[in-house]
């Protein structure tokens, strides 16, 4: 076990508030801190962004595999009324904070861009001020992304790189994420601990991610679309991975010395670059069929290519990526099948 995540089921801590808990990587992240016997309020808005029942199914496994310590709240995360309530209400007292909710994807943001800075935001904010106020938290994390690297050409991508490029609103509201959370610990001493996901992927992942749809669609027998004629490079990471990541941090939160602000950020990659195609060839492989393959331009908003650089992660979090692509693909169409109970 890592030894930030062993200190933590060690520690006596109150409740962590974990939001987006209904979501894919909350949903894990949940999981993982109620096997180390922590108690977790889970807080979602179960939007209907996509399929609600795989929200529902999430929350379900959770409420049935740990009654005693998982509790869930329906509210939306910029609802400052209704997340006081839930703060105030928290038994234990809330102590850590894991902040996963947000409106994730490229599409979308062209589409209904206020529901970006309403929940990316301003859910950001009255999280920002419900731990100034009724705090002290012992630490918030929150997630970022990678994409905040936009039209860097420099590879891999380092914490220490220009991030003043996002080609998409998502882009640009967890980059004010970033800066938000550093002005609160300036100001208030609130330790926050930002982190950069690379490509997040794996069971009970999302209905609009390239592996979920492609998987779908090629057991189907529907073709898929391939952005930037297949030209796509990513770094794509095991959800299990990303979650040690986040558990780690939340063990770990930066010491305030009163001379530095205590807010840090961290990649969070599998700091290994996969092409595209052959990711696809991975899915036909586990699903057993061939895909037929719409090849298309580069879609507004999108990068060609990530690949992480994890250097201060390792060092700082002892966090080591392990599950590698071939598996973690094997797993995921795996689950799928079962889930779907198709194959």
């Amino acid at each position: 076990m890592n030894k930030w995540i062993k200190q933590l089921q060690q520690a006596e801590t109150g409740t962590i508030l974990v939001t987006g808990a209904a979501g894919f990587i909350g949903f894990h992240t949940a999981k993982a801190l109620l096997e180390l016997g922590k108690k977790i309020l889970g807080l979602d808005s179960l939007s209907d962004y996509y399929d609600v029942n795989l929200k529902k199914d999430r929350v379900r496994y959770l409420e049935e595999r740990y009654p005693e310590n998982f509790s869930f709240v329906k509210a939306e995360v910029q609802d400052r009324v209704a997340v006081s309530k839930l703060w105030k209400e928290a038994h234990p007292k809330i102590t850590h904070v894991v902040h996963l909710a947000a409106q994730a994807g490229v599409r979308y943001s062209l589409e209904n861009p206020y529901s970006y800075v309403d929940t990316n935001v301003m859910g950001n904010v009255v999280l920002l001020e419900m731990a100034r106020h009724h705090g002290p938290v012992e630490n918030f994390v929150y997630a970022s992304t990678s994409s905040v690297y936009g039209a860097n050409e420099k590879m891999p991508f380092s914490e220490e790189d220009t991030t003043d490029r996002p080609m998409a609103l998502y882009a640009a509201t967890k980059k004010c994420d970033e800066l938000m959370a550093e002005s609160y610990s300036h100001l208030f001493r609130i330790p926050t601990i930002g982190l950069r996901f690379f490509s997040v992927y794996g069971p009970w992942g999302r209905p609009d991610m390239a592996l979920y749809i492609f998987t779908k669609n090629i057991l189907e027998g529907k073709p898929i679309t391939v952005f930037n004629h297949g030209e796509m490079q990513r770094d794509f990471t095991y959800v299990d991975d990303i979650v040690e990541g986040v558990v780690a941090a939340l063990a770990r939160p930066v010491k305030d010395d009163g001379k530095s602000v205590p807010h840090r950020i961290y990649n969070l990659g599998n700091s290994n670059q996969e092409v595209l195609a052959d990711y696809i060839k991975l899915i036909e492989k586990y699903a057993g069929r061939k895909a037929e393959i719409d090849y298309v331009g580069m879609q507004p908003g999108d990068i060609p290519a990530s690949l992480s650089d994890i250097t201060r992660a390792r060092k700082e979090l002892d966090f080591s990526p392990k599950v590698r692509i071939e598996e973690g693909v094997r797993n995921f169409v795996d689950w799928f099948k079962d889930y779907h109970k198709v194959g």
